[in-house]
């Protein structure tokens, strides 16, 4: 019997002597830590005290992807209940030294599916695109502007191509109440938008229809979700799931919660700002160090 194993019985049998369950909830909670093992020792992970928040994500999208359909909201909330329990129990016998779930907030119970894409969820969305055919080029080009820049949607409606600065590698947007901030993206985008901006001017909308207006959210929304279907992706989708995704994959990889209110241009920061400045220069820094679309490998990967 593994090390991981062990404390799996070990924790049952103090729940059982605890009298803190059912057998049935016992047998749920076998079933549930036995599925977390086996996704960690996919990735190559054998014991629980070496789980990581990165890795604990990745098992998660698995755990809820794993059957016919999804997991619902309040299956995937009752296993998020049993793993905290489970390292709760190992950090009070020193069987670990820190819970990877703290601050992953339960599943909604009144959402279908979560407010963001798992990595590997987001991975298969923008993957699906085929880009030899002009508008699905396009939405491939948008989704993954808003999910790497953490636009609303409206800011992605709004977009002119003299907001985008090439040379900066920066995107100037005005979000809510007028206020501008700039956003970086990754290295590797910048070709992909110079070499869709050929032939258009400075005042153009970067994303058109056919007749050549500017996209309206209604209709990023309805490709959104056409484009899901398509590709056989089990859950409704909305734009303001990859604004969130862009947030939680930086703070999941190690970005600081004041660089992420900054990039995100929350109303909030203005209060903030005085006190914890964060230069353009860090700001690049980070972005380029925490988030995973910046990465050089991720766009041959995806």
């Amino acid at each position: 019997m593994s090390a991981a194993d062990q404390k799996i019985k070990d924790f049952l049998e103090y729940i059982f002597r605890s009298q803190q369950g059912s057998e049935h909830t016992i047998d749920a909670y076998r079933r549930d830590l036995i599925q977390l093992l086996n996704a960690m020792n996919k990735r190559g992970i054998e014991d629980f005290q070496d789980l990581t928040r990165p890795v604990l994500m990745s098992a998660l999208s698995e755990i809820r992807q794993n059957g016919k359909v999804p997991l619902k909201n309040s299956s995937m909330s009752r296993k998020l209940c049993t793993y905290r329990s489970f390292y709760r129990y190992l950090m009070e016998h020193h069987l670990a030294e820190s819970s990877p779930f703290d601050g992953i907030r339960a599943y909604p119970s009144q959402r279908k599916i979560p407010e963001f894409f798992f990595e590997e969820e987001l991975s298969e969305f923008l993957g699906g695109f085929d880009e030899t055919l002009p508008a699905q080029k396009r939405d491939k080009l948008l989704f993954t502007l808003m999910y790497a820049c953490g636009l609303r949607v409206s800011e992605a409606a709004g977009l002119v191509w003299a907001d985008i600065s090439f040379s900066e590698r920066i995107i100037r947007i005005l979000g809510k109440g007028k206020k501008e901030r700039i956003v970086p993206f990754p290295v590797w985008l910048r070709d992909d938008l110079e070499d869709y901006s050929i032939g258009k001017k400075a005042s153009d909308p970067v994303f058109v229809s056919r007749l050549g207006k500017a996209l309206s959210s209604r209709a990023i929304q309805q490709n959104m979700q056409k484009h899901a279907d398509a590709i056989g992706l089990k859950m409704t989708v909305h734009p303001h799931m990859l604004r969130h995704s862009f947030a939680t994959h930086l703070l999941d990889h190690g970005a600081d919660i004041r660089t992420v209110q900054e990039l995100l241009g929350h109303s909030s920061l203005s209060t903030t700002q005085i006190y914890t400045h964060v230069s353009t220069a860090r700001l690049m820094k980070a972005y380029d160090e925490s988030f995973p679309m910046a990465k050089k490998d991720w766009n041959s990967a995806s």
